[in-house]
């Protein structure tokens, strides 16, 4: 089997499941329980809130626990925009945005907000020119993706923090799910207030994710309760869930430093080796994150050639996963400009650290005969 589909999500380390049962079966009582064993689990709590802190170099008071990716990026922006609605209702973000962040911001516009969504270029990056026009005294929010989930566009996101720092009525929240562990990203003193990752992004486990937030922010909770998680997130701790996502951050940030530059060449490869196909029109910038790369094939149905992939024991995907089994052209490429016959058959691979360059070959040389295939039945 070759996966290639690791932005939809990743097979988890085997430390991580087994740092996840240890919890599960060891530590099993209620962190919020008075007696010794619910102590126990509450030190394991602080315990796994340290390593993320210590990884992250931010203070373990600014780390909430969450469900996703998805939760943090509603748990951030409805969170700010609830508290501070009384400063201003306008809220900044872009065309590209997850649809956590894009329907969230729908959603506030519905309830009396003023979003602005910002353009992009053909390479998917906001211009800081039209975001610092877009900025007025009622702005409250800039919510922004490091990472593009379809096409691996970065924004300048150390850009955006230096202007957020310069308004301090307004917060910075970065949606960083597709970024952490492949594009490197500092969040002390960078003037991001809220940043969110999710743990089966990085070889973590599904329902587990990391919402950092700052001191300077306050958030308006979405779950009312028990004042878990720093008042943040009512409900019982996934203590579990909680170890599992610590030791994947600590596992993909030693890969990121160790093997960065093997993902950078193999995206390189990749790009090449898809060139010398005809049909082939890629549409991922080249300066973009190293493990993803969007193409089309303009005239073949990508869910065609994905289920041709599949039965060779290859998997790829098109658009994200949140909105793959949505057959209209992406929004994301329509936004970068692309023709609607290019935006409505692209392909997204996106590799892992543990993908070869023996994956990659096999991956082109089947592609080929795949799209050889299909040109045979279409004629």
């Amino acid at each position: 089997m070759i996966y290639l589909d690791n932005s939809a999500t990743t097979k988890p380390f085997s430390s991580v499941v087994e740092s996840f049962k240890e919890a599960t079966n060891t530590y099993f009582a209620n962190p919020s329980s008075i007696h010794h064993l619910g102590g126990k689990s509450e030190k394991l709590l602080m315990s796994a809130r340290r390593q993320v802190a210590h990884l992250l170099n931010v203070n373990e008071d600014h780390i909430i626990f969450t469900s996703s990716g998805t939760e943090g990026n509603n748990l951030a922006i409805k969170g700010i925009a609830f508290e501070h609605q009384n400063r201003g209702k306008h809220i900044i973000t872009s065309m590209i945005e997850h649809p956590s962040v894009f329907e969230t911001c729908k959603q506030l516009e519905a309830l009396g907000f003023t979003v602005t969504y910002l353009p992009v270029n053909k390479d998917g990056v906001i211009s800081i020119e039209d975001l610092k026009r877009a900025i007025t005294d009622e702005t409250i929010l800039i919510t922004l993706m490091h990472v593009n989930n379809e096409i691996g566009s970065i924004q300048p996101i150390e850009e955006v923090g230096e202007i957020a720092k310069s308004y301090p009525k307004l917060f910075f929240h970065v949606d960083d799910v597709q970024g952490v562990g492949k594009v490197p990203l500092t969040l002390a003193n960078s003037g991001i207030d809220c940043w969110t990752i999710s743990g089966h992004k990085i070889h973590g486990l599904k329902g587990t994710g990391i919402l950092y937030k700052n001191n300077r922010v306050t958030i308006s909770p979405l779950f009312h309760g028990g004042n878990q998680e720093l008042g943040i997130r009512s409900g019982t701790e996934n203590l579990a869930g909680a170890v599992s996502i610590a030791r994947a951050l600590r596992i993909i940030k030693e890969k990121e430093k160790d093997m960065g530059n093997d993902l950078h060449a193999l995206n390189k490869y990749l790009r090449q080796q898809l060139g010398k196909i005809q049909e082939v029109e890629i549409n991922s910038p080249v300066d973009g994150a190293p493990h993803i790369i969007n193409f089309s094939i303009p005239g073949f149905k990508p869910e065609v050639v994905i289920h041709s992939l599949a039965e060779q024991d290859i998997f790829i995907s098109t658009k994200s996963a949140c909105s793959s089994k949505q057959l209209e052209e992406s929004r994301i490429l329509k936004a970068c400009g692309f023709e609607q016959k290019r935006a409505s058959s692209a392909l997204r691979v996106s590799m892992s650290y543990d993908t070869t360059k023996e994956d990659i070959r096999l991956f082109v040389q089947t592609l080929k005969w795949v799209i050889n295939q299909l040109k045979d039945i279409m004629e």
